[in-house]
């Protein structure tokens, strides 16, 4: 999927879609901004404020065992030991972010993926992903926990009372990471890119697990904000499901950021998907099979798609998740190109294409009526600038439920093209009939192409190796019943390991899976 994910480690967000950018774990403390005006009456958490006094500090400190034993009790997750606290300055926090994208390994994905992103349009050329992160960060990280150093870090220039709904929150992955290990659980993607059809497939079958994964975890944070902030009521989640609606409006008002306020469709709308739809889906699951299966069922059985977290119907009732295949195609690349990406192409990512090349109505209308997707990404060996998306060459194949759907994706894929690419010229005589449209471009030929329900987008590959290779695609997808996107198996990596282990802190007598309560 197009990856960029949020941040209780602060590590880095991660955009549905694009396997490799996957900037995991980012911006808790964005949302955590974003909500304060569901609380008590709180200065927002950019307003400069004095630093805590002694007293202040310390009572702050203290407060963190109180609240992580009313997450426990909300959440039926175990403390199986204290919780590390630290109160950190605004300069610390800054220096922490700055060392955070210099070193870490999440950071490499990003920019990797980067110039697939701006290949597929959904960021401008020009547009500088890191310093709009460390932009956004600095200006509303609002405390955070470190899954690597296990620590939640408070911060000493907000005042204790806007911190402590934030503290349940981010207490609650405190809680996750005693259950399951949240460095190791979170994202099941292989950090080596794959050099085989069978890992080609194997990635396409986990890419969206690290988004989905994600919205359990602040989907999960989320119910417990709510729950802190309606202590007083005696009231939950559960009692005011109304509170889930207006948080969700809530976090989609940018009016607070200027910063995100000023930021690509794609990043407003990646960077909050696990916030208010793993809220949803939570509200969903919890009022479904109750706290049980909400909390320790979704871990133990996370979703493994967007399109799980979007309807939670279907996690509930374990329907199929729509999968595509893909044939081996590095013969078929070789000599002239080299693998640069894969990944799917989810119903979040849909959505924020077709938003953004027709309007929301348009968005609304057709994601729905998304059925699988997936792209390929390789790069011309012989580009001069391999940090341009002009030395990148992309297919992308989306499946919808009916012709009509894919033909007016089609139309809407076909117009931001000369959008994307100067001194565009359609090439009808080129075209081998009315299903095709081939185009010339100054990053090389253009093939779109429709077959039944399916829409295939060549960009930058030579005419003739774009029907080879879409010929090959379409001789391997199943007529059979759709696959179901599936954990990979144990040697796919080391991470299921970790995650095997973790379940053994669930009842031995009674499991929540994927099939529902065991016992």
């Amino acid at each position: 999927m197009i990856a960029i994910t949020e941040a209780h480690t602060v590590a880095l967000p991660a955009v549905p879609g694009l396997g490799p950018v996957r900037m995991r774990r980012f911006a808790a403390a964005f949302f955590a901004a974003a909500v304060f005006s569901l609380s008590a009456p709180a200065q927002k958490a950019d307003t400069p404020q004095a630093p805590l006094t002694r007293e202040q500090a310390k009572a702050l400190l203290a407060s963190v065992d109180e609240i992580l034993d009313f997450v426990s009790k909300d959440t039926k997750l175990p403390i199986t030991h204290p919780v590390k606290r630290k109160l950190v300055s605004r300069a610390e926090v800054t220096k922490y972010l700055q060392k955070k994208f210099d070193e870490d390994e999440a950071t490499k994905r990003m920019e990797h993926g980067e110039i697939v992103l701006k290949k597929f349009g959904l960021l401008e050329r020009d547009f500088q992903l890191r310093p709009f992160l460390i932009r956004l960060l600095t200006e509303q990280i609002a405390g955070f926990y470190d899954e690597k150093t296990k620590t939640v870090n408070l911060l000493d220039y907000v005042a204790p009372d806007e911190q402590k709904p934030v503290l349940a929150h981010e207490l609650t992955h405190a809680l996750q990471d005693m259950k399951v290990d949240l460095v190791t659980w979170s994202d099941l993607t292989p950090d080596a890119p794959p050099k085989t059809m069978l890992e080609d497939n194997q990635r396409l079958a986990v890419d969206e697990s690290g988004a989905a994964r994600e919205s359990v975890t602040e989907g999960q944070a989320m119910v417990t904000f709510i729950d802190y902030s309606l202590k007083p009521t005696g009231k939950t989640l559960a009692d005011a499901p109304e509170m889930g609606e207006r948080l969700k409006d809530t976090v989609a008002d940018n009016a607070d950021s200027p910063v995100m306020a000023r930021a690509p469709l794609l990043l407003q709308q990646t960077l909050m998907f696990p916030y208010s739809a793993g809220l949803a889906f939570e509200a969903a699951v919890l009022a479904k099979g109750g706290r049980e299966a909400a909390f320790a069922g979704t871990l133990a059985n996370p979703p493994s798609s967007t399109f799980e977290v979007i309807h939670p119907q279907a996690y509930l009732s374990h329907a199929a998740v729509p999968m595509l295949r893909l044939p081996d195609l590095r013969p078929m690349l070789a000599p002239d190109y080299s693998f640069y990406d894969i990944g799917v192409m989810g119903e979040l990512d849909v959505r924020i294409l077709t938003e953004l090349f027709g309007g929301r109505q348009i968005a609304d209308a057709l994601s729905t009526q998304w059925y699988g997707g997936m792209y390929y990404a390789a790069q011309r060996n012989d580009a001069a600038d391999k940090q341009s998306p002009a030395s990148i060459a992309l297919l992308y194949v989306s499946r919808w439920q009916n012709e009509d759907s894919a033909r007016s994706f089609l139309r809407v894929y076909a117009g931001q093209l000369a959008r994307k690419y100067s001194g565009l010229k359609r090439r009808e005589k080129d075209e081998a009939d009315d299903s095709e449209q081939v185009y010339t471009t100054t990053e090389g030929d253009v093939l779109l192409t429709i077959q039944g329900n399916t829409v295939f987008t060549f960009e930058g590959f030579p005419l003739a190796k774009a029907r080879a290779m879409r010929d090959a695609i379409g001789e391997v997808q199943s007529s059979g019943p759709i696959m179901q996107a599936q954990e990979p198996v144990h040697d796919l990596t080391h991470s299921l390991t970790h995650l095997g282990a973790s379940f053994g802190m669930l009842r031995s007598e009674e499991r929540y899976t994927s099939q529902g309560l065991q016992r």
